[in-house]
C-alpha cells in the first residue's frame, strides 16, 4: 500500500505510519467520468487509488480540460492539501470505475501534528510523488516541444 509511483523510489512509507494512516481511511467507489475535484477549489481531502484509473487535467480556455497524468493502483490523487494556501493546482476525474481509500485532509493533518514522526513521514512521501510527477512533466514536454530526443531517459 502507497507504494511509490515508479520503482525508482524508496518505498513510500513504513509500515507503522501506514497503519497508523489507514486507520482514518475510508473506502470509497467513483463511477466513470466523476469530477474528484476542479482546480482552484478547495484541497480538503486525498485519494490512494485501490482500483481503476484517475485522469489530472487542466483547464485550458475554450477547449475541454486537458489531461497531463494517468494514476492508477496505489498511487496518490491529490497533494494540494498538504501545502497552503490548501488549492488544487489541477482538476480530477474518474477515467474508468474507481475504488479507493480517502483521507479527510484536516484529521490527516491533526495526525501529523500529534505525531511528529509520522508527519515527516507523510510529507517525505508526498513529496516523493510531486517531485516524481514534476520530472515526469518536464519530460513529457520535452519530448512535446524540445528537439528529437531530448526528453528520453538517461
Amino acid at each position: 500500500m502507497f507504494a511509490p509511483p515508479s520503482p525508482s523510489l524508496p518505498c513510500a512509507l513504513p509500515a507503522e505510519h501506514r497503519e497508523r494512516l489507514m486507520a482514518a481511511a475510508r473506502e470509497v467507489s467513483f463511477p466513470q467520468g466523476t469530477r474528484l475535484f476542479e482546480e482552484g477549489g478547495r484541497a480538503d481531502r486525498f485519494w490512494v487509488i485501490r482500483t481503476g484509473t484517475v485522469e489530472l487535467d487542466m483547464r485550458v480556455p475554450g477547449r475541454r480540460p486537458l489531461v497531463i497524468e494517468r494514476l492508477g493502483h496505489n498511487e496518490l490523487v491529490g497533494w494540494s492539501w498538504l501545502f497552503r494556501p490548501h488549492v488544487w493546482h489541477l482538476g480530477a476525474e474518474a477515467a474508468t470505475p474507481v475504488r479507493a481509500y480517502e483521507f479527510d485532509a484536516a484529521s490527516v493533518l491533526a495526525l501529523c501534528e500529534e505525531d511528529a514522526e509520522l508527519g515527516r513521514e507523510v510529507t517525505r512521501w508526498v513529496g516523493e510523488v510531486v517531485a516524481h510527477r514534476l520530472h515526469s512533466a518536464r519530460i513529457r514536454l520535452l519530448d512535446l516541444f524540445g528537439p528529437y530526443g531530448a526528453g528520453a531517459a538517461v
